[in-house]
């Protein structure tokens, strides 16, 4: 069960209208309804109308971040429907070139594309529009893949591109009222493990034994960090970027366990 936090005595996103991309993804679905149980306006963001079926929204936009119209008429839309959020959680993000022997033209720039130039498109004028009004918090998520390299080059390069356009905006805009954080996940068992585990069912076994808590984070525990950064409670935190990975950034587990305890 999600609990329910209070900031000043109340629920503490009420009143507050956040725009959530991915909102029908797995971890998206984790975000959208914890950020709703504490009492925000939830407007989300997907490529189908099909992945916008949670009862936790409130407003619904369908619109594909590689397609630049597309784009502009949904941040026309939501700024005339919903108006400028007080949070902006840019989430959406695809990888599938896994190594560099799977990179080509085409990949690399449906990547870079996706993860970086489509998020960008999109956060840019919600951005401005939120630092003109004078307050807003943006919580980008970013991967641990931007921070050390653990395969996926085209999307670990993008997320980088991420974490620094989210220090941009911090230091930027801050004085204009705005904050921006990154949240890095680790590995979640989300769909997007099931063409690995169609090839190799025992991956997720393997994949544990990386990380110190022995364990990989669900996406109750990520979006907890996001929804820490984008409150109130972390007023005074901006241009961070927050591993939420069971510990894999910290250090090299099996090196201690194969090589140091040899």
């Amino acid at each position: 069960m999600v609990s329910q936090v209070e900031f000043e005595g109340r629920a503490e996103f009420d009143g507050k209208t956040v725009v959530v991309t991915g909102a029908g993804g797995g971890l998206g679905t984790a975000i959208v309804a914890l950020l709703a149980q504490r009492g925000a306006r939830v407007i989300g963001c997907d490529q189908s109308s099909e992945a916008l079926k949670s009862p936790h929204l409130a407003s619904r936009h369908v619109f594909d971040l590689l397609d630049k119209a597309s784009l502009a008429a949904a941040i026309a839309a939501i700024l005339d429907r919903d108006g400028v959020p007080d949070i902006l959680v840019n989430n959406a993000g695809w990888t599938r070139a896994e190594t560099i022997s799977g990179l080509n033209p085409d990949t690399i720039e449906q990547e870079l594309d996706l993860n970086l130039t489509g998020v960008m498109n999109f956060a840019d004028p919600l951005v401005k529009a939120m630092a003109g009004r004078g307050s807003g918090s943006v919580v980008f998520i970013s991967s641990v893949n931007a921070i050390a390299h653990f395969g996926n080059p085209a999307y670990a390069a993008a997320k980088a591109g991420i974490n620094a356009y989210a220090k941009a905006v911090a230091v930027e805009l801050g004085r204009s009222g705005l904050r921006a954080n990154v949240v890095c996940p680790g590995s979640i068992r989300t769909a997007a493990w099931d063409h690995r585990l169609a090839k190799d069912p025992e991956i997720l076994g393997k994949l544990q034994r990386l990380y110190p808590l022995g364990r990989i984070v669900n996406a109750s525990e990520v979006a907890e960090a996001v929804a820490f950064l984008a409150s109130d409670r972390a007023s005074g935190i901006t241009g961070v970027v927050l591993p939420v990975d069971a510990g894999l950034t910290a250090g090299c587990l099996p090196f201690i366990d194969d090589i140091l305890g040899a």
